[in-house]
């Protein structure tokens, strides 16, 4: 990696500094270790050991985000909250867009809904792009620059897919997906004919020359975000600069029914996994309010630093941006 590319992702790190702690927010650094995990089926972890002279070794896993321990903080009635750390994920592809290893800043807004988020983000790309040292900047910032264009999930659908989604079930979607030239088995859950259009016919048609905020994800489509009353969709977004996703944001999930039933039905998927973890009971039960606290009304992006480094070094690959990437370090 060039040292040009070093001291641009410092001058990134203190800037992000500079503007959450001048809103308000509290920087924290909290664990990337964890007995147990928010369970997520399309991810897999990285397991380790803490190994005691006197007792059975005990197994950890590295975090794939920090949420598991964010978000106990706002429980405590902490203030909003910010920080930039290192995330893993195991099993993913190696190249262009994906490390094992990577840097994530993360950042919850108390008393926010996902379109709070947006302005907030909207706010921090504008003070970036205009803190930043030109000279270190090897692409247009024009393509970072605010306002985001705000884009339905559904109207992505209808544009780059050519069909309405909201109506359709688990089997339709699957012929629909069939009629578009991809191969679906008719197993297939709707989430996974989803990903598949989605990946071939919607994202890769996105907008490439603005930032672009794709928001109102499927309620199929199983996450921690809260589902908009008396709709198929859930209070989420997901945002694109030159076609590659940087950030992830819902509006947090409070109903402790709701948390019930991702944990279960997530919880059953994760018995699957190649590296299955203990789900984290606590967490879950944390929004029954049983101990008096309680997660607030909040919002949560999780933004990939290394992405957005890699744009604005003008890097065609994560490699370019990473020092000592997995590729260098392990030789598959």
């Amino acid at each position: 990696m060039d040292p040009q590319v070093a001291l641009l992702r410092s001058h990134v790190n203190r800037i992000t500094r500079e503007f959450f702690s001048g809103r308000g927010y509290l920087e924290v650094e909290t664990p990337i270790l964890s007995p147990a995990l928010i369970p997520e089926s399309a991810l897999e972890v990285f397991e380790t050991f803490f190994v005691h002279p006197d007792r059975e070794p005990l197994p950890l896993y590295l975090i794939p985000s920090p949420e598991v321990w964010m978000k106990r903080l706002l429980a405590k009635g902490w203030p909003s909250l910010f920080q930039i750390t290192r995330s893993f994920r195991n099993a993913e592809s190696i190249g262009r867009l994906h490390n094992p290893e990577f840097t994530l800043l993360e950042y919850y807004t108390r008393g926010a809904t996902y379109l709070t988020s947006i302005d907030v983000t909207e706010e921090y790309f504008q003070y970036l792009t205009e803190h930043l040292p030109q000279d270190l900047v090897s692409q247009d910032l024009d393509v970072l620059r605010p306002p985001f264009q705000r884009i339905r999930m559904e109207e992505a659908f209808e544009e780059f897919a050519g069909f309405q989604l909201a109506p359709l079930g688990r089997e339709a979607l699957i012929e629909k997906a069939k009629s578009l030239g991809l191969n679906l088995p008719k197993e297939s859950s709707w989430e996974e004919a989803f990903n598949q259009i989605f990946v071939h016919l919607v994202e890769p048609n996105l907008p490439k020359d603005r930032p672009i905020v794709l928001l109102d994800y499927p309620a199929e489509v199983r996450c921690l975000a809260r589902r908009i009353p008396g709709t198929p969709w859930r209070e989420r977004w997901e945002l694109y600069v030159g076609g590659i996703e940087l950030a992830n944001c819902f509006t947090e999930e409070t109903d402790p029914v709701e948390i019930d039933a991702y944990f279960a039905e997530e919880g059953e998927k994760k018995r699957n996994a190649r590296v299955p973890h203990p789900l984290d009971l606590s967490f879950r039960d944390m929004y029954k309010n049983e101990t008096g606290e309680k997660v607030p009304l909040c919002s949560g992006v999780a933004l990939g630093m290394d992405r957005l480094l890699m744009h604005l070094a003008g890097k065609h690959s994560l490699e370019g941006v990473i020092l000592f990437p997995f590729s260098d370090i392990v030789f598959l």
